[in-house]
């Protein structure tokens, strides 16, 4: 029939040029946050099995993973601590001496203010346990005693140079305790990253190497039930009103839905975990040839974008910049 159709949305798609210019979506280095491990007692890099390509760090190689995350543009690094003991109470995580203290401070000491230096505001790398808290009498998380450590925790990241401290243990409260905390120490220009919605997930599984987790049973108790979108709006509220000033939801992939009624809700900037479990899918069916891994990984890192989220985390960061050149 002449002149049908007469709309043809393909022309927008004719060629890479016209692709390009009317995308909706960047990805951009800035955009991206690298998550590392770093390693009490080891001299060089120790492969993580359950995630190709992923190490645990020695304190010397986490220097220069900062240094070329820096130089590449990346937003930050959100740095992990993997403590040679640990104990009933996690007392590593607020020794000055400990290894996420110390690695916060190598990484400024390499960056400066040039580099975002994050850093993971919890105890469960540090609990003999494996839980994100101490625990009562009865084997219980017990959240208040918990949110004293954390206020310590944070005070301790932020003295050892941390820019964003990152609560991500689901206590009750933990965004405003750390708050006060930081204030009362001087700390106010220091940023809380608030794990807001962080849900009790299976893909967490390759995490649990990644940070030597003792963990035994589930986190059902105090992270989020995967069933519950609504809970995600209450606690993201709540950590606004604690004083949060980014918010993050964790996982990504299974929770793109939420990702975007958070952006929708909030106005300060929405970050997403594209967590352990993630990574190692795709790494798998790569590995396996049924996937072509470097279009998979920046179509995932999109989706995240296009869901709302402002800011990723993901093990992919320094790739993807190379990938997006």
């Amino acid at each position: 029939m002449p002149g049908f159709p007469e709309v043809r949305p393909r022309r927008l798609r004719s060629t890479a040029a016209v692709r390009r210019l009317v995308a909706e979506t960047t990805l951009e280095p800035r955009q991206l946050i690298l998550p590392m491990f770093v390693r009490e007692d080891i001299t060089e890099p120790v492969p993580i099995k359950s995630m190709p390509g992923v190490v645990q760090h020695s304190r010397d190689s986490a220097r220069k993973a900062v240094v070329e995350a820096a130089s590449l543009g990346l937003g930050g690094v959100m740095l992990f601590g993997v403590p040679a003991v640990q104990d009933e109470v996690g007392s590593g995580a607020v020794d000055p001496n400990g290894i996420l203290n110390v690695a916060i401070a190598d990484a400024v000491s390499e960056v400066g203010d040039s580099l975002l230096v994050m850093s993971d505001l919890c105890i469960d790398e540090f609990t003999s346990h494996g839980h994100c808290g101490v625990l009562d009498a009865d084997g219980r998380v017990d959240n208040d005693a918990t949110l004293r450590i954390y206020a310590e925790m944070g005070v301790a990241q932020a003295s050892a140079g941390a820019h964003v401290v990152g609560p991500s243990g689901m206590m009750d409260g933990q965004v405003g305790v750390v708050r006060s905390a930081l204030d009362a120490a001087g700390f106010i220009d220091t940023v809380i990253l608030a794990y807001a919605v962080k849900y009790a997930s299976a893909f967490f599984g390759p995490f649990r190497e990644a940070v030597g987790s003792s963990l035994q049973g589930d986190r059902k108790t105090y992270q989020q039930d995967n069933a519950n979108a609504r809970d995600a709006i209450r606690e993201v509220d709540l950590d606004v009103a604690e004083g949060a000033d980014i918010v993050m939801v964790k996982p990504a992939l299974a929770y793109l839905d939420i990702i975007r009624q958070v952006r929708d809700h909030v106005n300060v900037p929405v970050a997403a975990y594209n967590i352990s479990g993630e990574y190692a899918m795709v790494e798998a069916a790569a590995a396996n040839g049924w996937i072509n891994r470097e279009a998979a990984i920046l179509e995932t890192l999109t989706s995240i974008r296009r869901a709302g989220a402002d800011t990723i985390l993901t093990y992919w960061a320094a790739e993807a910049v190379h990938l997006l050149r």
